[in-house]
């Protein structure tokens, strides 16, 4: 399910991103029950696509999640497509803005990390497309910290532009496996390890000559991990199991960044060596 922001009024939604004096107030009166105010109103819809998903997300949804009506929430909100922009950039403020250590690739790694986490957060932001973005304060200041960390590396400005949209797909890919990993057993009713046991066998069976056919993807396996089914790793942080599509995403993660940053740190040496 691919959603695409930036479907409401254009101006109703920039006013109400960057709370312009033509936005509803962002804190309601006094009253009888809790005031309603557009950050209450995001708040909730957030809770809202984080605990049932970007389906489940209405306006009717948000206010029975505030104890109101749909209606109550129009003089704030102008519609879905508005709040759906308000809300996106709204959870963009969690992005990290570190200091700078002084050191671009421990600073990247620690962004990296707390980007994918983010998006493990926040799985429904994975399905809204990049294609339109909603031009908010938060999204912007996300932006501006990963160039400003990216300027760091002292490569050239283009290079530095390119490099931006390379890492944030490479985040929010590796974020978009470890989510389908964490829905996949509630969504299939089996494991990672069920899965993989029921057809790992059949695989065999039905292909005898699989080594034959596929000679370097076996070797890779020979020679890289265990069988999928036979790794049962756990979380070591939280002493709880982690599926396998989801642990071998973050190794995956984990040594594809790595990977990344030493193409950086080349093409840094590269542009500051002395011309032969």
């Amino acid at each position: 399910m691919v959603v695409f922001a930036g479907q409401g009024d254009a101006r109703r939604s920039m006013d109400l991103l960057w709370r312009t004096e033509g936005a509803p107030p962002s804190q309601g009166g006094p009253g009888p029950r809790p005031a309603l105010s557009v950050d209450a109103i995001v708040a909730a819809a957030v809770a809202t696509a984080d605990t049932q998903g970007m389906a489940a997300l209405s306006m009717r949804a948000v206010g029975e999640r505030l104890g109101r009506t749909a209606m109550a929430l129009y003089t704030y909100v102008p519609g879905k497509s508005e709040l759906l922009d308000v809300m996106y950039d709204a959870v963009h403020a969690e992005l990290p803005d570190p200091a700078g250590s002084g050191d671009w690739r421990e600073d990247l790694t620690a962004w990296a990390g707390s980007a994918l986490d983010f998006y493990v957060r926040h799985p429904w932001v994975l399905q809204i497309s990049q294609a339109r973005p909603v031009l908010g304060p938060h999204e912007y200041a996300a932006l501006d910290t990963l160039v400003r960390l990216l300027y760091g590396t002292g490569l050239d400005p283009h290079v530095v532009r390119r490099l931006t949209g390379t890492l944030f797909h490479f985040v929010r890919g590796a974020a978009q496996t470890v989510a389908d990993a964490r829905r996949a057993a509630a969504a299939t009713g089996r494991s990672d390890e069920e899965w993989w046991t029921d057809r790992a066998g059949l695989l065999a069976e039905v292909a005898p000559d699989f080594e034959d056919r596929f000679p370097h993807v076996s070797r890779l396996e020979s020679e890289s991990s265990p069988e999928p089914y036979q790794d049962r790793g756990t979380d070591t942080d939280a002493g709880e199991h982690v599926p396998y599509l989801e642990r071998e995403a973050r190794r995956t993660f984990t040594t594809g960044l790595g990977v990344l940053l030493d193409g950086i740190a080349a093409a840094g040496a590269a542009r500051t060596a002395p011309a032969r």
